[in-house]
């Protein structure tokens, strides 16, 4: 069962529930992160319009989004309202908790592989992960993105490193981005093929240190005098950086070797 570290929500909180029994003035929710601690969900909290009967709005066995209205930690007492959730809120809930699972389901796999419980999975990995990056999908996704560093830098050990990177693989697809543009490339001097040359490999030198493991950039001929470069990576706005970091030292390299350069942005 997915779950937060906290017994109770604060006033305020988004919660998924079920619907564990429906009565006239009201309705029990079982929250679903928080070990399945009931809520209270009052006839007035039901909804906007006039409520005859709680049972024409929800059904026993019903998953719900509620908002938190009052918390009484000394008697563990909650009261939820389900009118107060906006559509958007209903949204952001669900697929909060949607990632939420999918995490889970991957600690739960990793775990076995290295003798701990689901437990221990959420103390050593989950909550380091949500401390860093906010959510444990979230830290999940960077690490299928960046690497193991992302795992390291939140304090997972390394133990759960190899069994978390393998799962990853398999349940989480890295989407990449491509652009690309034309260089053209002329040089009258005796040694001009050397120079060219020089103008396309000095910047794939300069920039091979900041290439994560899912980005590259290659660069071939189409042609003399046109040359493709490309792009690959999973962010838009790094492809960009890394085209512009590139050309603008091979149109540097190019003046200092007396190469003619042009370069045209393809789409």
């Amino acid at each position: 069962m997915v779950r937060k570290r906290s017994e109770l929500p604060e006033v305020g909180d988004l919660v998924v529930g079920t619907i564990a029994k429906t009565f006239e003035y009201g309705a029990y929710v079982r929250l679903e992160e928080y070990g399945g601690h009931e809520a209270y969900l009052p006839w007035s909290e039901v909804s906007s319009k006039w409520v005859r009967d709680v049972k024409e709005f929800v059904k026993e066995g019903q998953k719900v989004v509620a908002k938190v209205i009052r918390v009484d930690r000394r008697k563990k007492h909650v009261d939820i309202s389900l009118k107060r959730v906006s559509d958007s809120e209903q949204r952001r809930k669900l697929l909060e908790w949607k990632r939420a699972q999918r995490a889970e389901k991957l600690l739960e796999v990793v775990a076995p592989k290295i003798g701990k419980t689901l437990d221990d999975a959420y103390r050593e990995v989950g909550w380091k992960l949500e401390d860093v990056y906010g959510e444990i999908f979230a830290g999940l996704e960077l690490t299928a993105y960046q690497g193991e560093d992302v795992l390291k830098k939140a304090g997972v050990s390394d133990e759960w490193i190899p069994p978390i990177m393998e799962e990853l693989k398999k349940h989480i697809e890295v989407k990449k981005v491509k652009i690309q543009g034309l260089l053209m490339l002329t040089c009258t001097e005796p040694d001009g093929v050397a120079r060219i040359k020089e103008v396309l490999q000095r910047p794939l030198e300069l920039l091979s240190k900041e290439l994560d493991r899912n980005t590259f950039i290659k660069v071939y001929t189409i042609g003399a005098p046109r040359y493709r470069v490309e792009v690959v990576t999973t962010d838009y706005k790094y492809a960009e950086k890394l085209l512009n970091q590139y050309t603008s030292t091979a149109q540097d390299t190019a003046k200092e070797l007396n190469v003619n350069y042009s370069f045209e942005r393809e789409r």
